[in-house]
């Protein structure tokens, strides 16, 4: 169970540090509707993220059995393409950085954050969390590092919970933050929306060069 904790935890830091949904968890809980909003959105991000995991996880199951001291082709292959994968999101992360002096450019539903009911907030959570190309791309190692580390349900649970609460936690603190100290939070928050927005190419790229690097490592471990 350890060594599925180690190989699960680099892909559920890659979810938590994704600039965009913390940035729209933010601008909702400095919109007039924050607390009902943020919560909705909460629950999404985490229910998108267990959806998401769950999901590879029992898909990669059906993967054949070996023998656990053999090679694991198969989910050799599988690995070195999600890292390939991540590496081409990388580039085009790295491409989209704006020009020095120039604003970076969010997404255009972030302009509608504002008039955002909890359920609505919810369903984009939940598609940031599980639709989202980078997030599945994550999700998939995530599941099938699990999936083909011969656990018992009562051991992959664990770690599938470990993955959750660690890729959950960007949007979590910040929101569970604003619940218990509004007031506070405010400065905090519009200091970490301004740095995100101007950053959110470049951490994401560099985040993701590295994590599918070392997918493709383990990948080639396999075989």
């Amino acid at each position: 169970m350890g060594s599925a904790i180690g190989d699960t935890l680099p892909l559920a830091l890659g979810i938590a540090i994704s600039p965009i949904p913390i940035i729209a968890a933010i601008l909702m809980l400095l919109s007039p509707k924050a607390r009902g909003t943020s919560v909705g959105f909460l629950i999404g991000w985490v229910l998108g993220i267990v959806v998401a995991v769950v999901v590879f996880t029992l898909l990669s199951g059906l993967l054949p059995a070996a023998d656990p001291n053999a090679a694991k082709p198969i989910a050799g292959v599988i690995k070195i393409l999600l890292g390939l994968g991540l590496l081409l999101l990388a580039l085009r992360q790295w491409r989209s950085r704006p020009a020095p002096g120039e604003t970076a450019a969010l997404p255009k539903w972030m302009s509608a954050i504002d008039s955002m009911t909890a359920g609505r907030g919810f369903v984009l959570a939940f598609i940031l969390a599980a639709v989202n190309p980078k997030n599945l791309l994550l999700a998939a190692g995530a599941g099938v590092a699990i999936g083909t580390a011969g656990l018992s349900a009562g051991s992959a649970t664990v770690v599938i919970l470990i993955f959750v609460l660690v890729a959950a936690s960007s949007v979590a603190i910040p929101v569970i933050g604003y619940l218990v100290a509004a007031d506070r939070m405010r400065g905090p928050l519009d200091a970490l929306r301004d740095w995100l927005v101007r950053n959110n190419a470049t951490v994401m790229a560099v985040l993701l060069l590295v994590i599918g690097v070392v997918l493709i490592g383990k990948g080639i471990g396999s075989f």
